[in-house]
């Protein structure tokens, strides 16, 4: 990739996050005024809408602590990296800027 087009990805991606997080806030705005309806179907003109509620199940940070000190107490750490499968996981991370910095 050339640098002009390197630059020019760089610039349409931020601008294209920029876009991603107006629209969340326009969601979480449209959500809100949604939040009175109780769970069913809804239909508009051209959407329809189904709201539902789950329950979901959730381990506590006190649950979650006595499991780890169990696994450290019973599991040897050499069974736990032989089941401990590790992979990279790549970020972008764009944000806005004043000045220019390209990297070499």
């Amino acid at each position: 990739m050339t640098n002009q087009t390197t630059l020019t990805a760089i610039d349409e991606y931020g601008f294209l996050k920029a876009q991603m997080a107006d629209l969340l806030a326009q969601e979480k705005i449209l959500k809100a005024r949604l939040g009175d309806l109780v769970p069913g179907a809804y239909e508009s003109d051209l959407y329809r809408l189904a709201i539902s509620e789950p329950v979901y199940e959730t381990r506590d940070e006190a649950f979650k602590a006595r499991i780890e000190e169990l696994i450290a107490e019973h599991v040897s750490s050499q069974y736990q990296v032989a089941h401990t499968i590790k992979s990279p996981r790549r970020t972008l991370k764009v944000s806005a800027r004043t000045g220019r910095r390209v990297a070499a």
